[in-house]
């Protein structure tokens, strides 16, 4: 693993959603027209290039509980899953635990409006067994539990039940958004939370991920 030097706040830090800045009713991530700034596929490319590139570790010693809890508590009774579901939803109302019980759900990987919590899923952008294989196996326990619950970064995304069985733990090289307008978010929120978190890519995944930066504008 290589530590990268430290860059300055760019466009693709400004993608990530911090918790503070949730409003009462969220709607930021549940726009379907909202696109990447001017300019993040340049930046992306650029913060690609400075990824560690290697063969895929092992998947041995891999389990959801090695980055446990999953869904962390971080305010009050709200787990992680919680939090995310009402930053990204719209018109959603919480019983006294916490929990959804109404609103509205925009998947950006399918272009899907789901109108039940129960179609939608809390996506970890890159798949914990995919991070594990990619460096999170040598983190220590709490790293992954961070890397698990991030509110900070892109990695934590509400989208269809069906679109995240689609996905599955599958890389860029193998999976891709069914909405080829979503690419360019994905691909540069992939990079984003692979660069904090030092993560390495291999040959294939970094070139998916430039096809897929292809579809940024600028």
């Amino acid at each position: 693993m290589i530590f990268l030097r430290t860059v300055r706040v760019s466009v693709l830090t400004l993608l990530a959603i911090p918790i503070t800045a949730v409003p009462a009713t969220p709607q930021a991530a549940a726009e379907p027209r909202k696109r990447p700034q001017a300019g993040a596929g340049a930046l992306a490319v650029r913060a690609l290039g400075q990824l560690k590139v290697a063969k895929p570790l092992s998947i041995r010693g891999y389990s959801h509980r090695r980055f446990q809890p999953r869904w962390a508590h971080h305010k009050g009774r709200c787990d992680a899953r919680e939090v995310v579901l009402a930053r990204d939803g719209r018109g959603v109302r919480r019983n006294a635990a916490c929990h959804p019980v109404k609103g509205r759900w925009y998947s950006p990987y399918d272009g899907k409006w789901l109108k039940s919590e129960r179609h939608v899923d809390v996506d970890h952008l890159v798949p914990l067994a995919y991070a594990w294989r990619s460096g999170a196996s040598k983190w220590s326990q709490a790293r992954r539990r961070a890397f698990a619950n991030d509110l900070t970064r892109p990695e934590l995304i509400t989208v269809s039940h069906s679109a995240n069985i689609a996905k599955g733990g599958q890389g860029p090289q193998s999976w891709r958004p069914p909405r080829r307008s979503h690419w360019c978010r994905y691909a540069t929120s992939w990079i984003t939370v692979k660069r904090h978190y030092r993560l390495l890519v291999t040959r294939r995944e970094k070139a998916a991920l430039h096809n897929m930066l292809r579809t940024c504008r600028g």
